[in-house]
């Protein structure tokens, strides 16, 4: 059985020309059908690629062999460019307290180039059961510091997750993101019962887990929101060739927003500016010092270049 009516879906996973579109049963969202679809080959959308997560008009829909044909891409709100992932509402970034080791300037560099794209950002600490009760409180107030609330996980313990959970599904898209073994595979599983994406130890020799998580896929975790299953990646700090200028980090960083009230110079990168009277002795300014310096030599370069 065919229909001709059109109907908004949302890509969540994508391999060669086909794409799998999930549209919601507008009489019970809590239920929706996947749909197997391709482009209309007529169809140009001035030569944007389709993304996981980019929402689509489809329309020849057929109920019986689940396929149907995207008509229309609509406008997304923003795209990850690695992993390639459209319209993403929340980042965690994820880090372990241990195994590996937590690294503050590490921590630090995900913050910004996640907050330099412009969405809702959480961070995740996960292996709390690894540390004292007392080292959990310590770390949860620096990053209230910082501007930011953490969630601590402690994997045997499920209250801690349903925090997480709960927090989830008040999201539309969230994505985690941080370096490799620090149990986000791990997470995933728990969210997602039945993924059962395989997880790997992490190295002695290098500190840091093995990717093993292979294709973007979209996940419904509850009536309107989804999680991103998505291969490991090592996020970059933003740099001048994504279109960003070094002083837009004065306007990424919340403890800079903060204290950039005592400054009464606009733009002000805050280093040795004569007449900056920001107090730079707060614990976050030497990664602020130091990523700044990074993104001019990097523009300085580019224009040499």
């Amino acid at each position: 059985m065919k229909t001709n009516s059109k109907n908004l879906g949302l890509v969540t996973k994508k391999f060669n020309d086909f794409f799998l579109v999930d549209l919601k049963n507008q009489e019970n969202s809590e239920n929706s059908d996947k749909f197997l679809c391709k482009v209309r080959k007529s169809i140009n959308f001035k030569d944007q690629l389709i993304y996981v997560g980019d929402e689509v008009i489809i329309e020849n829909i057929d109920l019986k062999s689940k396929r149907a044909i995207i008509t229309s891409l609509m406008k997304r709100k923003n795209l990850l460019i690695r992993p390639s992932v459209a319209n993403i509402s929340n980042i965690y970034i994820t880090f372990s307290v241990e195994e590996p080791e937590l690294n503050l300037s590490q921590v630090n560099r995900f913050l910004i180039s996640a907050e330099s794209m412009g969405v809702e950002v959480s961070l995740v600490l996960t292996k709390c059961d690894l540390i004292s009760d007392k080292r959990r409180s310590s770390l949860i107030d620096k990053f209230e510091k910082w501007g930011y609330q953490a969630i601590t996980l402690n994997f045997e313990r499920s209250d801690y997750f349903n925090n997480l959970l709960a927090d989830l599904k008040q999201k539309k898209c969230s994505i985690f993101m941080g370096p490799s073994g620090v149990g986000k595979t791990t997470l995933l599983n728990m969210i997602i019962p039945g993924l059962q994406n395989s997880t790997a130890p992490v190295s002695n020799k290098i500190k840091r887990g093995k990717n093993t998580t292979r294709n973007i896929e979209l996940f419904s975790i509850s009536n309107q929101s989804y999680i991103v299953d998505t291969p490991g990646f090592n996020m970059q700090p933003p740099e001048i060739d994504i279109n960003l200028l070094p002083n837009l980090y004065a306007e990424i960083y919340k403890q800079v927003i903060e204290e950039g009230i005592k400054c009464k110079f606009r733009n002000c990168l805050h280093l040795k500016d004569e007449g900056c009277n920001l107090n730079k002795s707060f614990e976050r300014y030497s990664f602020y010092k130091e990523m700044i310096e990074s993104a001019k030599s990097h523009y300085y370069q580019n224009q040499e270049d």
